[in-house]
Formats: C-alpha cells, structure tokens, sequence
C-alpha cells in the first residue's frame, strides 16, 4: 500500500505509486487482463476465476475508499466502499451477469466465506497472549457485558416506542453494531441469523451492513466527544490509561515470527479443523456450529492445550488471510449478500436514531461497570464500548484515534476478538429463545 497521504496522486509520483504492493502500471496490466475476460465473458468458473476479479475490484475500492474525505474518516474507509461499490455494480448491471454467478457460488458453494471465517476465529484466538485471555476473562469481560445490555435494552426499548419493533431493532442494529466489525461479526451472525431463522442471509447482511456503516460513524464522533468530557472531567479518565491499577491486567505483546510456510500450512489445517469440530459439536448440542467452534478454540486457548508452535501456525494463517483475501472477500459480500435496493429501503428516522442509541448504550453500560471494576469511566467506554460498536480493526483504530488514546489498542483488540465472538454466542442462544 503506498504511503502518500493526500488523495491526489502527482503526475511524477504515478511509476512508485502501488496498490497491493504491486507497482501502479504493472497493476494496472493485472486488472485489465481480469476486466477484458470478465466482459467478454471468458471469465473461468470456480476460485481462479472469482479470485482475480474479486481481489482486483477489492483492492482498487480500498484505495479509493482509504483516500476519500468523509469515508476514510468517519465510514471506515475502504472496507464499507467495497461492500456498497461490489453492490452497486450488481445492483446497475454494471458487471456481466455470469461473473456475478461465479463470485455468487464462489462465495456459497463453495464456502469461501466458511474459509475466511475459520481462519479468522481460530487465529485471532489463538494468538492472542494467554494470560491476557484469562485475566480479560475476569476483569475486562465484565465492561464489555455492560456495554452489551444496556445498549441492546436501550435499543429494543425504543424500537418498541417508535413502532420499529423490540426484537427487530435488537436483531437488526443492536447485535451487528455490537458484533465486532464485519468479517467477524455481520458475516457470520447473518448466517446464523439466515438458518435460525429459516431467512436468507443475504436478506440479513442487507438489513445489517447500513447499521454497522452508521454505527461505525457514530462511534467515531462519540470518541473525539468522550476526550473533550475528559478534558473538561478529569476525574472521569485515565488519559489513556484504562485500570486504575493497570499491573492487575498484563498487555497483549505482538509476537512476530519469522513467517514460516509450514507453519501456515499446519494453520489452515488448525483452522479448517475447528470448523470441522464446530460442526461436529452441532450435531449434538443445540447451539450454530460458529458459536461451539469459538467456545472450543477459547478453551483449547486458555487451557494451553495446543504447543505454541501449532497456535503460531494458526496465527500466522489467519494474518495471511486477512491482510490478503478480506478485501476480495468484502466484494464477495457486497455481489452475494448486499442487496443495494434493501439497504437503501432500509435507511429511515427511525434507523438512524436506533443506530445512534446502540452506540449511546454501549457507552453508558460499559462507562458504568468500568467504574464498578475499578477502571477509569472514559477508558472503559472508548475500549468496551465504543471499539464493540465499530467496525473491527480498521474501527479500533480510528476510534482510538479520534480520541487520542492509541496506548489502549490491546483492550480494543480484546473487545473485537472476544467481545466480537461472545456476540456471536450471544446470538445464537437469543434467537434460540426468540424463536
């Protein structure tokens, strides 16, 4: 990814310029031998077909998503473009309807979408610090839970006062909003949703994806309000520092490896694994095979039961899929499960200040038990709050940023991870309830 920082490109700096790390003309080669065989419709059927043309079409929204005003700063960035763009192209008949079928069935025949979902779980789980998954467990949890309820009752409460319904303004905006960004989060609660529910899931992502755009925003703007209440509140916040006592909770230290291609090859089969084991699990407990699959991970996690050298693998397998397939997978979910006519049907008065009471919520709840546990009120709603409302990684950071407390990236990693994968459990025993 270049490193320029202004959204026009000058004219001399066009040959050093790069996108995916790939020199601008010799990306632009790539890209017009994947667009020349879509439109003339020769495009191969199954992964080497979808890949190229979902990873090209990925990469140039990010950039441009990563460089526009307004989007790159408050929407977060380059992963809603490409959702919205990949729909948009569907949705106007812009791109050939064969190479939409073979993205389409790339993404549910295929399973590419169950891949990228093993990967992520298994990985960002297991490479996390163990100690820090226990004592988060203890201590950290409890903010997040905060955040959770009081958002989800809010937001059930005043769907039910405005006639948009208690249940539909929980299923659709609370939990998406507080289920950990997309990847982690949306994806595979509209598959649970989907199967619960007897839905399409495409039907679900439709309905969710605008709420976790607006929350994301929301988000933003509430971090640069909380450190200007701060500024005038000092008793409230930490100034960047979460606990009170911050030696009771070690920090997550980044560990990075030498990248070792055996050890990738063992974590596909780790992650592939758990997702086979979640599935076994489902067919004996009453519970969505992604819920047991996050349930066994943890505790193989915390028990310490895998050598550190098959937890590296995972990890290293799930960098490899993250840093290289999500913006594919992103045009994957915006051409299969984004219905652009469903999403602009779903935007009203009503959703927006339901979407602005979830992210509200989420700070009173978690501000409020931080307090109780000992942490600073405004540290805990940034951290336990807002980073649950936001949309994952890239939403950890712009939130930290806008409120000036980078220092607290390893309690907003601990909100997306596990916060976003009890979110997910969460789910599924609410709709179990529900239904």
């Amino acid at each position: 990814m270049s490193t320029a920082t202004t959204a026009v490109m000058p004219a001399q700096g066009l040959r050093d310029y790069k996108i995916m790390g790939i020199p601008l003309p010799f990306f632009l080669v790539l890209t017009g031998v994947v667009f020349l065989t879509t439109y003339l419709q020769v495009l191969p059927k199954g992964m080497v077909g979808a890949f190229p043309l979902m990873m090209a079409l990925g990469a140039i929204f990010n950039e441009i998503g990563d460089r526009t005003p307004g989007i790159k700063d408050y929407l977060g960035g380059g992963p809603i473009l490409i959702i919205f763009g990949s729909a948009a192209l569907v949705t106007y008949g812009v791109l050939p309807q064969p190479s939409v079928k073979i993205m389409t069935s790339f993404m549910k025949s295929e399973s590419f979408l169950s891949f990228y979902i093993a990967a992520l779980i298994t990985g960002s789980i297991l490479g996390m610090d163990r100690k820090l998954l226990i004592r988060a467990s203890v201590r950290y949890l409890p903010v997040i839970l905060g955040g959770v309820a009081v958002s989800i009752v809010m937001t059930g409460t005043v769907g039910m006062l405005m006639g948009y319904g208690f249940k539909e303004a929980i299923l659709y905006i609370a939990i998406p909003i507080m289920g950990g960004g997309m990847g982690a989060g949306a994806v595979p609660l509209s598959q649970i949703f989907g199967s619960t529910l007897n839905l399409d899931p495409a039907a679900m992502m439709s309905r969710m994806v605008p709420a976790l755009a607006l929350g994301n925003a929301f988000a933003i703007v509430a971090a640069g309000i909380l450190d200007k209440i701060g500024k005038s509140s000092p008793s409230l916040t930490g100034n960047g520092t979460l606990m009170k006592n911050q030696d009771a909770v070690a920090e997550e230290k980044e560990e990075e490896p030498t990248i070792d291609y055996q050890l990738m090859g063992i974590g596909l089969l780790m992650a592939t694994t758990f997702f086979v084991f979640g599935k076994l699990l489902g067919s004996f407990i009453p519970l969505h095979s992604y819920a047991l699959m996050i349930i066994s991970v943890a505790v193989v996690k915390a028990l310490g039961i895998l050598p550190r050298k098959y937890e590296l693998g995972a990890f290293q397998w799930f960098r490899f899929v993250m840093v290289s397939m999500t913006p594919a997978l992103l045009v994957g979910i915006g051409v299969a499960y984004t219905n652009l006519n469903q999403v602009i049907d779903a935007f009203s008065i009503q959703y927006v200040v339901l979407v602005a009471v979830t992210v509200v919520g989420s700070i009173i709840g978690s501000g409020f038990v931080g307090r109780l546990f000992g942490f600073y009120p405004i540290e805990a709603a940034i951290t336990g709050g807002l980073c649950m409302a936001n949309m994952g990684g890239t939403g950890d950071v712009a939130v930290l940023s806008a409120s000036k407390r980078m220092d607290l990236m390893p309690f907003a990693q601990i909100s997306s991870r596990i916060g976003g994968a009890f979110m997910l459990i969460l789910a599924t025993a609410a709709l179990k309830m529900i239904v």
